[in-house]
């Protein structure tokens, strides 16, 4: 019943009736006495003629709401049937056109109101995709966050990130730390390394731009304010990771300083030593010859440095030729041997050769001359690190790779080791695990080198170290490597 009070048709159906009903009851109360007066002989007749025009009119009365129902209703109703579909995003929902009078015109106009949205949504759709696809392929991470610092939406490497971040900052989220616990509605708030950030863009109400260090991470920060209608609804952030910039940015201004230093000790020396020769403070021809003897020997020194420093150069332009042929590794790790252990011999240090019995050590293509220098400089760097009384393992092996058979050429020290934090730096220009060590007749320049020949061999060197147990450097080279020519390609 309740329903159908609701239909504009029973309304104005019942408004009538109850109005011919008022009038009718009205007429008579004041027309029956009269009749019964005037009538009094067929006044029956006149009252039953009084009743059936009033069925007339409740009748007509009815007629007239289906009348109604049909040219008002039912229009209305399709009308709010092709509303619900709107709403459920059918937008190309059309309404029957039946008559051209007020309701046919708002027919009309939801249609062409229907059109409109629809155009409407598919272009705020294609923005929200165009910009989704933008956010997407940004390499920066994008994270905005409402006035509260709640979390509104994140591009997938800021997503990502904001995971990273959580997971570095540990237990933080299970020991109910506002920096990482979720909100009623679900939503994470902003991790703590942005808090301080965030609140200075809210506080100050203008860009912010900073660095962060999270972890062993450096990341650069723009955050800016986010406005709705000229109020402040949050902030919106920009993070790029900028660790590598950073640590070449560190590498470059050390190696200007190494180079700088490497180079002024040799000069300083030449100098010096040049003018006690010129000012003859030496009285005899020892001391002459001694003088002049470190000359020459400083000056071998520097030679060696810019001679590295080409050859580092030329190998990370791809300009270093290689003289490839099929290379057996056999005699050359016996030649490499044979060369050191009398050399460490008379330091106290036992180098020792480890090979398999009638194992194949044959590259399809390489550079003996190159690789007889990566070893040289490996050993050479293991006799400097390691005491007397200990020993230096060389040793080679074929081994199956993930790129096909390679040869793995191993050279193990038993000296104090590399810490691990320094181990990722080691091939690095003039990088030094040891800062406090004294200066070695190396350039500084060896490990860098090893590496680029390796590389050039479309080969793998890596290091393991244990402090107080010494250090391995193993480096793999495959047996037939696909682009190994006479001159390394960029």
């Amino acid at each position: 019943m309740k329903q159908l009070w609701r239909n504009i048709v029973i309304k104005l159906w019942g408004t009538i009736i109850l109005l011919v009903a008022f009038v009718l009851s009205l007429l008579g109360v004041f027309l029956l006495p009269y009749i019964d007066m005037e009538f009094t002989s067929n006044s029956y007749e006149v009252k039953r003629l009084f009743v059936i025009i009033c069925i007339i009119g409740f009748s007509l009365t009815t007629f007239f709401a289906f009348f109604l129902s049909s040219k008002i209703t039912q229009p209305l109703l399709q009308l709010k049937r092709a509303a619900d579909m709107i709403t459920m995003g059918e937008y190309d929902t059309k309404v029957v056109i039946r008559s051209n009078d007020e309701i046919g015109q708002l027919a009309s106009a939801f249609n062409h109101m229907g059109g409109k949205l629809e155009g409407t949504i598919r272009d705020l759709n294609y923005e929200k995709e165009h910009l989704a696809s933008i956010l997407g392929s940004m390499t920066d991470a994008v994270v905005t966050f409402e006035a509260n610092g709640t979390i509104i939406s994140s591009n997938p490497h800021g997503e990502r990130l904001l995971a990273a971040w959580k997971e570095l900052m540990g237990g933080a989220e299970e020991e109910g730390d506002d920096a990482s616990a979720l909100l009623g509605d679900g939503r994470s708030r902003i991790p703590e390394p942005l808090e301080e950030v965030f609140r200075s863009v809210v506080a100050e109400v203008k860009e912010v731009t900073t660095k962060l260090h999270v972890g062993s991470g450096v990341w650069s920060v723009v955050m800016s304010p986010l406005y709705t209608s000229g109020t402040l609804r949050g902030a919106v952030a920009v993070l790029r990771d900028i660790t590598e910039e950073v640590r070449l940015e560190k590498l470059r201004k050390d190696f200007v300083a190494n180079v700088s230093h490497e180079l002024r000790t040799p000069l300083s020396m030449l100098q010096g030593y040049s003018e006690a020769l010129l000012d003859e403070i030496a009285s005899s021809p020892d001391e002459r010859r001694e003088l002049a003897q470190v000359i020459h020997e400083e000056s071998l020194r520097m030679g060696r440095l810019v001679q590295d420093l080409l050859d580092l150069a030329r190998l990370e332009a791809g300009r270093l030729e290689l003289n490839v042929a099929e290379t057996d590794l056999t005699p050359l790790l016996h030649r490499v041997h044979r060369k050191f252990s009398t050399l460490a011999r008379d330091r106290g240090i036992a180098v020792l050769l480890e090979t398999a019995e009638n194992e194949s050590l044959v590259l399809a293509r390489a550079d003996e001359d190159r690789l007889e220098q990566v070893l040289t400089n490996l050993l050479d760097n293991a006799i400097r690190h390691t005491p007397s009384g200990k020993r230096i393992v060389l040793r080679a092996a074929r081994i199956e790779s993930e790129g096909g058979p390679s040869v793995r050429i191993e050279v193990e020290d038993q000296g104090d080791g590399i810490p691990p934090e320094d181990l990722p730096y080691i091939f690095e220009r003039f990088y030094k695990a040891d800062k406090s060590r004294k200066r070695t007749t190396g350039t500084g320049l060896g490990l860098a080198i090893v590496k680029n020949l390796v590389d050039a061999h479309e080969g793998a060197i890596s290091a393991r170290s244990r402090i107080g147990h010494g250090t391995t450097f193993a480096v793999t080279l495959p047996v037939d490597p696909k682009s190994v020519v006479v001159e390394k390609r960029r």
